[in-house]
């Protein structure tokens, strides 16, 4: 509902519910009591609410067509997505374009009556709900913890291993906490009741690089480029720490993939020492790593010539407005390497 009413940038004023578990309870005598997530969410947006009778179809046929009317054209066949949040999202635009429709009855399209509807329309308070839920978790030995009954299951960190650990579950994410309130890692969540199990393996890279034999062993190895794989393989245990050191800075400075990544490039360049990948990988910024591995060429015999950027393209124009642009690109040319 959050979603939907900052899309539609407002909040009606009344809105009818079923009697789901997540918004009321009911008790004797046909009253209700509005859960506590609920309630707080009723009270952040301001609009009234009415409930349906149990067992009073006829009361929400109109809602119970305009279901069948969106399944049967937005989720048939049955959709395939990566992350619900971006299909949610995607939903959203499906019903906008669908509100270009004329309405059976009134004159109009359903999007004109809706612009007409929404003038009256309460305002969105300034300040967004956290639609998110906190509970206390025992991780085990391992930092792992289980939520929906033990069958979905999500890591924190080493240091974590049997301890007790907050953990903010949002529609979309669980995100355990430290003592700070301050997040350790961030899972998509699982929805079903398939048993399933989320590992974010970057804060236990630390601990591979003392203990560099158990990496291959963890489902991180695999996340690897072939060729990173391979060259850890032939380096030694100590010299496989070293490598993992490297990841483990260059993966908390930007992330896991682009640290792989930066690797495997400078691998494909030739470079094998591990000196020459520790210095290359000193910083994860372009300019650096393009100058490193322009010295590593240099040492192993290419003719590479280093430009900066603007200086490069100044030349250009030089050379250009002198005639002398043919010449130059010819120069240039026969280098193995030309870093900017």
């Amino acid at each position: 509902m959050k979603n939907i009413f900052e899309h539609i940038g407002g909040v009606p004023h009344k809105l009818w519910f079923d009697n789901a578990s997540n918004i009321v309870k009911l008790l004797k005598n046909s009253e209700r009591k509005l859960t506590d997530a609920f309630l707080r969410f009723k009270q952040h947006y301001g609009f009234e609410v009415t409930f349906c009778n149990p067992n009073a179809g006829h009361e929400k046929g109109n809602v119970e067509n305009k279901v069948g009317y969106h399944r049967r054209n937005f989720l048939v066949p049955p959709p395939r997505f990566e992350k619900l949040e971006d299909f949610n999202v995607e939903l959203l635009r499906l019903c906008d374009e669908d509100m270009e429709r004329e309405h059976y009855r009134k004159e109009g399209t359903h999007a004109e009556l809706f612009r007409e509807d929404r003038k009256a329309m309460l305002k969105l308070p300034s300040n967004p709900f956290d639609v998110a839920e906190y509970v206390t978790v025992k991780t085990n030995a391992y930092g792992k913890f289980s939520l929906n009954g033990g069958k979905h299951i999500y890591s924190t960190a080493p240091k974590y291993a049997n301890s007790r650990v907050l953990v903010k579950i949002t529609p979309y994410e669980v995100v355990p906490l430290d003592e700070n309130y301050r997040e350790i890692v961030r899972h998509q969540r699982f929805y079903g009741d398939t048993k399933q199990e989320s590992m974010n393996w970057l804060p236990y890279f630390s601990q591979f690089s003392r203990r560099p034999g158990a990496l291959k062993y963890s489902g991180i190895y695999g996340m690897l480029p072939s060729c990173v794989q391979e060259y850890l393989d032939g380096c030694s245990k100590n010299e496989r720490g070293k490598v993992l050191r490297v990841l483990t800075e260059l993966s908390l400075r930007s992330s896991f993939e682009k640290a792989a990544s930066a690797v495997a490039e400078a691998l494909s360049y030739g470079v094998k020492d591990l000196d020459s990948l520790v210095a290359i990988h000193s910083s994860v910024r372009k300019t650096h790593l393009a100058t490193a591995i322009g010295v590593e060429a240099c040492k192993k015999g290419y003719n590479v010539k280093f430009f900066r950027t603007a200086a490069l393209v100044n030349r250009l124009v030089e050379a250009r407005k002198g005639g002398e642009l043919s010449g130059f690109l010819k120069q240039l040319s026969k280098a193995s390497f030309n870093m900017r």
